[in-house]
């Protein structure tokens, strides 16, 4: 089994930073694509950034240039740096990774998602 753990948000007036942190842990033999998504109240989830295991990025347009992704292969763990925040940027954050595990009959890959971490921006 695999278990995934967000730390990092809290409420920052507008303009402010965060930096949100998902560790990865368990029968894990590698951890693929990793993404984090969020979910404002009356509105879907939808896909903030992704990280591939070559560090290839994604954003949606929103966050481009404000949000930067990345990850720590060594410590199983993606980061979300939140910068110049907006009221719009407040949701629950939740941390998204396709893990492939060993099994006794070889590997077998899930994906697997965190508890979430609200972030709320307002002044």
């Amino acid at each position: 089994q695999v278990q995934l753990v967000e730390s990092g948000g809290g409420l920052v007036q507008p303009g402010g930073s965060l930096r949100l942190s998902c560790a990865a842990s368990g029968n894990i033999f590698r951890i693929n694509t990793m993404g984090w998504y969020r979910q404002a109240p009356g509105k879907q989830r939808e896909l903030v950034a992704a990280i591939s295991s070559g560090a290839n990025t994604n954003y949606a347009d929103s966050v481009k240039g404000r949000f930067t992704i990345s990850r720590d292969n060594a410590k199983n763990t993606v980061y979300l740096q939140l910068n110049s925040l907006k009221p719009e940027d407040t949701g629950v954050y939740h941390c998204n990774a396709g893990v492939t595990s060993y099994s006794g009959t070889g590997r077998y890959t899930d994906d697997y998602w965190g508890q979430g971490t609200q972030v709320t921006v307002s002044s």
